[in-house]
């Protein structure tokens, strides 16, 4: 591992991005109002049982902003924040290929057209891709870091049933086999804390993504929104939400097993405040990676120290 890597003893995306770029690299929100299949009736109508109407969008697209707007928008803050010199646009609200092949060729396309932005970052569902996006895709990833974000949350179909994700386990290992040798960099998301789910089978998630040969991961507090059927759980008292030293041990348990070489895209959420019903800790991102990192310190451990 590199010095860096040592020091925070996992692989982060800031990392990544500097090793390749030579320079902070930020990615932008970006919200361009597409649905879902779970929300628009296709499978469902009520989406995951954590997630609300907005989809963790940013509201832009309800402001009538467009990808360029947004993009310029966030330029501005990222360089006054950071310093960044050089962008992803993050296109991050819903289901992000879940449109027609035009359409979404037009806004990444107006995304990429936008000065210093060097790749794309598209957050989706596994069953919304297609091979006609995976090849306009691959041809982007010919001059441009293109990053596919897929949901998987749990490798366990109880679970996957039992938050209304609308598709199985057997879904995200095709979207993977679709996605791989393509240039194409794959992120693979993780909820920890979802209903029933206990250490064992959220460890034994991480050891099946870890032989699945994904390029990132980002994983995820489950909180509780407001207008939610897991908000409905929470006030009846049929769910708990973990505790901030129980998740970050389980971070933290969960690092060990997943291969150094893997970009830690994420270690925890950020929930909107206005939205947030509970943990109060979850708002508390800045103390809960400087918890992960302690942990780490004190177990004398880091990414990849059980990986097979």
């Amino acid at each position: 591992m590199q010095m860096e890597r040592m020091i925070k003893r996992y692989y982060d995306f800031n990392t990544y991005l500097r090793d390749i770029f030579g320079c902070r690299v930020q990615k932008i929100a970006i919200d361009v109002g597409l649905s879902c299949p779970n929300r628009d009736g296709t499978l469902s109508t009520k989406g995951c049982i954590y997630c609300n109407s907005r989809g963790s969008g940013t509201g832009a697209y309800a402001k009538g902003l467009s990808v360029t707007k947004q993009v310029i928008g966030g330029k501005q803050v990222l360089v006054r924040r950071y310093g960044a010199k050089k962008f992803i646009a993050y296109f991050q609200s819903f289901s992000n290929t879940y449109a027609p092949l035009e359409k979404l060729q037009r806004l990444y396309d107006e995304a990429l057209s936008v000065e210093d932005v060097v790749g794309l970052s598209i957050g989706t569902r596994p069953d919304c891709v297609s091979e006609p996006i995976l090849k306009m895709l691959q041809q982007y990833a010919e001059n441009h870091l293109i990053w596919i974000e897929y949901g998987l949350q749990s490798c366990f179909d109880k679970t996957l049933a039992l938050i209304n994700r609308g598709h199985d386990f057997a879904c995200f290992k095709e979207a993977i086999k679709k996605t791989i040798n393509r240039g194409i960099k794959i992120c693979a998301h993780v909820i920890l804390g979802l209903p029933s789910e206990k250490r064992e089978q959220i460890l034994q998630t991480a050891k099946v993504i870890a032989r699945l040969g994904v390029d990132g991961i980002k994983l995820h507090l489950l909180y509780v929104v407001k207008g939610t059927v897991l908000e409905k759980l929470y006030q009846d008292g049929s769910y708990t939400c973990l505790e901030q030293h129980e998740y970050v041990d389980l971070v933290c348990d969960f690092l060990e097993l997943i291969p150094d070489d893997v970009v830690i895209q994420r270690l925890t959420s950020d929930p909107h405040l206005e939205g947030l019903v509970a943990p109060v800790w979850s708002l508390k991102k800045g103390e809960t990676l400087s918890m992960i990192n302690d942990f780490l310190e004190k177990r004398d451990s880091w990414q990849g120290k059980f990986a097979v």
